[in-house]
């Protein structure tokens, strides 16, 4: 059995072992991090696969999604944002509390998602992308993802070979497009290699994006404000933002504000990282955020929010939901080893686990195991 079958096997059989014991939210306790606000996102909800979403993992079937609300509003305390704001002390939020997020500007959100969301009584924060309501324009994950799928990689791997770099490897993957090359890219050369991309694919972006009718329209934007749903900030176009130059933060970040505000008619305070990554999260871009306006930031390293978690640094999983034992595994097991670990590769002080555990684990085992964890 190759190496990454049977690591993920493991993952399994330990999920259902742990779920099925007495107690097990007090034994994934003992995992080690103090745990408080859980944070999950999600994105597209179909039943059907899109060459659009296909290789992008992005996707969850409405019969799954319905499944993870009634395993939230039956083990967790749903909260609003405005109830983590509010949370000053780190004191203020009930047991077990779980903020639910939806990122992009997916369609499905607004047809099947909210109404799920308000049949479980579950509030929830969609973050949008202005860029791509109304159907205009693919964002740039979709329009590679098609691509990709209907013309092949090497179509993406020759648009790549038209940047002025010398240094970019040959682009077997998707991930390899999103996970190396466009963070890499400024915001020119990003446009540049996409401009490619369409040229060679022979393709229009506007004609493919109104057929495919895959984001959301003005109206159902408006509507979400009915299903208990906040509007919050993605960026304007759904880019890295590592790269970005801090005169380039108007074009994305307080555009996509401005035009959200006016077109859902209420207030953007939170700000969701596109990717997830930290290393996004800039300090140039954080300062922006906080004179902007924003009130909380999100990413997606699914790794435990603390009592008292910073707000400009929340954290949220991103979780399989197609069992409640691999769901509750990625919510509550999974993001406390990733805090454990995170705190043992910064050279911290031993970390307790519950009372009277103690996670006896070297750096060097840490960052092979969360390696591990990571490549799930």
């Amino acid at each position: 059995m190759p190496y990454s079958r049977f690591r993920q096997t493991a993952v399994d059989v330990a999920a259902g072992t742990l779920w099925r014991m007495p107690g097990s939210f007090g034994i994934a306790r003992l995992f080690g991090a103090p745990y408080s606000l859980r944070c999950v996102v999600f994105h597209n909800i179909s039943a059907a696969q899109s060459p659009f979403t296909t290789g992008m993992n992005v996707s969850i079937t409405p019969v799954d999604l319905e499944g993870a609300l009634r395993f939230l509003t039956a083990h967790y305390t749903p909260v609003r944002l405005e109830d983590v704001l509010a949370d000053v002390d780190g004191h203020s939020l009930p047991a077990r509390p779980v903020l639910v997020t939806f990122d992009d500007a997916y369609a499905s959100v607004v047809d099947v998602a909210a109404p799920l969301c308000k049949k479980f009584g579950v509030p929830a924060i969609y973050f949008v992308n202005a860029a791509f309501i109304n159907n205009q324009r693919l964002a740039a994950d979709n329009l590679l993802c098609y691509v990709a799928n209907v013309r092949g990689m090497k179509t993406i791997d020759a648009a790549a070979r038209t940047l002025r770099r010398a240094e970019i490897p040959q682009l077997n993957t998707l991930s390899e497009v999103f996970g190396s090359l466009l963070s890499s890219l400024t915001l020119a050369e990003r446009e540049e290699f996409l401009e490619a991309v369409r040229s060679l694919a022979g393709i229009s972006e506007r004609c493919l994006a109104e057929e495919s009718a895959l984001y959301l329209t003005t109206e159902q934007l408006r509507a979400l404000a009915s299903f208990d749903f906040e509007i919050g900030n993605h960026t304007y176009s759904h880019v890295h933002c590592r790269a970005m130059l801090s005169g380039e933060f108007g074009q994305e970040i307080d555009r996509n504000k401005a035009e959200l505000e006016t077109l859902s008619g209420t207030k953007v305070r939170s700000f969701s990282q596109p990717y997830g990554s930290s290393k996004d999260l800039t300090s140039e871009l954080a300062g922006h955020l906080g004179r902007s306006g924003h009130k909380a930031v999100f990413l997606s390293e699914s790794v435990a929010n603390p009592r008292g978690a910073d707000l400009f640094h929340l954290n949220r999983v991103n979780p399989r939901v197609d069992s409640d034992d691999a769901f509750f595994f990625d919510l509550e097991v999974l993001p406390r080893l990733r805090a454990v670990r995170n705190k043992l590769l910064r050279g911290g002080e031993p970390v307790r686990a519950g009372r009277n555990v103690r996670v006896a684990l070297t750096t060097a085992k840490a960052k092979n195991y969360v390696e591990s964890l990571d490549r799930r």
